[in-house]
């Protein structure tokens, strides 16, 4: 850790662009040293000689392909045994389009190798190194199709519903250690993850589309609210909070020794017919 630094080192992944670059951004201009992993070494390089520049920050780059396994552990390791290090933000990811059916089954396992896989492993890695110490801070990013999987590829969905479910539980297991665990679900966000996945960024509805610089400034700011779930593009928390509410007030009743009386109802009814 250097000199000018007094909030420890932020691992940020998927650094080299987009959502991951712009973090290492504002959290270089909030006091953080920053360790950058991605695979784009070259693009990783141009980030940290930037920030290096515009900030005076301490940025180490590390080269890694998060669905190569040694790659992931060597990551891990850093997490577990780097006591410099307080902030994770498991930002890298993937995407696909398309229908299930016909669809590349090696793309899609790409995609899950890194969605879940790699952020699974980093997560865990970084909550037993911060529950250690009794803090830190874990940021997800998801999507908000983890709460519309009609609206686009299901695996894809899938994937960050995953991560959403994941960080609620942290939530539950890390709180009480002095661990904040936040989730991040961007809506559409103008980055290069459209390109790769073979979508035109033109063919979306300009309305939907929101700046990263917009989408991570929300997303930080929803931290410093203490916000265990930002969705920078909801107008009104309250809904939210809400579907939160009604969600956890199923909890009584989705496991009970009985079947529900519509089910009872319906197998009698069977009886009858087939005597």
């Amino acid at each position: 850790m250097n000199e000018h630094n007094g909030s420890g080192i932020a691992l940020v992944t998927g650094a080299s662009s987009g959502i991951g670059a712009t973090y290492a951004d504002r959290l270089a201009r909030r006091g953080f040293d920053l360790l950058l992993v991605a695979r784009d070494e070259a693009r990783l390089d141009a980030v940290a000689t930037r920030l290096r520049r515009e900030t005076g920050v301490h940025v180490e780059v590390l080269g890694a392909d998060l669905t190569v396994a040694s790659d992931l552990e060597r990551v891990a390791h850093r997490l577990r045994s780097d006591e410099a290090i307080s902030m994770l933000v498991n930002n890298a990811g993937m995407s696909a389009k398309g229908p299930l059916a016909g669809a590349d089954h090696r793309a899609l396992e790409a995609m899950i190798g890194l969605n879940v896989l790699a952020v699974t492993h980093l997560a865990g890695a970084a909550a037993t190194a911060f529950a250690s110490r009794g803090t830190g801070t874990i940021v997800n990013i998801a999507s908000v199709l983890a709460l519309a999987p009609e609206l686009f590829n299901g695996v894809y969905s899938a994937t960050k519903a995953y991560v959403l479910n994941l960080t609620l539980a942290m939530q539950q297991e890390l709180g009480r250690q002095g661990v904040r665990v936040q989730a991040v679900l961007p809506g559409a966000t103008r980055t290069e993850i459209w390109e790769r996945s073979g979508t035109d960024i033109a063919s979306l509805p300009q309305d939907m589309l929101m700046d990263v610089d917009e989408m991570v400034d929300a997303a930080l700011a929803g931290l410093d609210l203490g916000e265990a779930v930002t969705i920078p593009s909801l107008p009104d928390v309250g809904e939210w909070n809400a579907y939160s509410a009604m969600r956890l007030n199923l909890a009584p009743r989705l496991s009970l020794r009985h079947a529900a009386a519509r089910y009872a109802t319906g197998a009698a009814a069977l009886h009858a017919d087939a005597a």
